[in-house]
């Protein structure tokens, strides 16, 4: 049953994300863009996501899935160095792919070379991000 709601809820994102035109990599860019032909669209998908997702924290909050395991625990609301580190990496890279994790995977489907170079690359700094901040941790 968990797998078929992954599924459910990966493609609905996947949807989300489609229609909303986070898959252009121009609509991102263009709100990137605050100098030039600024695009304030973003906005509004970002709230749609963070709205939800504040009563979805508030109403999980003491309870358990009902498909069992756990709920991940809330960000640690602390500023810290891998915070910094890791915003001012996904920040470089969204401003100069124009890909975020998510529309990056649903652009493979027609995003062409520009979108698979980006996920292989992407899949790279995931595999290789624990130990480089292992390193940076003992430092």
């Amino acid at each position: 049953m968990r797998p078929l709601f992954a599924f459910l809820s990966g493609s609905l994102f996947g949807l989300g994300l489609l229609i909303s035109g986070m898959t252009n990599t121009q609509k991102v860019i263009g709100w990137l863009d605050i100098f030039g032909d600024w695009d304030p669209t973003l906005a509004f998908v970002m709230g749609g996501a963070i709205l939800p997702m504040a009563a979805a924290w508030a109403y999980a909050k003491g309870r358990t899935p009902k498909l069992g395991g756990t709920f991940p625990a809330p960000p640690e609301p602390r500023v810290g160095r891998s915070l910094i580190v890791g915003s001012l990496l996904f920040g470089a890279g969204w401003g100069l792919a124009g890909f975020c994790p998510g529309p990056a995977i649903a652009s493979l489907s027609f995003g062409g070379v520009g979108g698979v170079t980006f996920v292989a690359f992407m899949t790279l700094g995931m595999f290789f991000a624990p130990r480089l901040k292992s390193r940076l941790e003992s430092v």
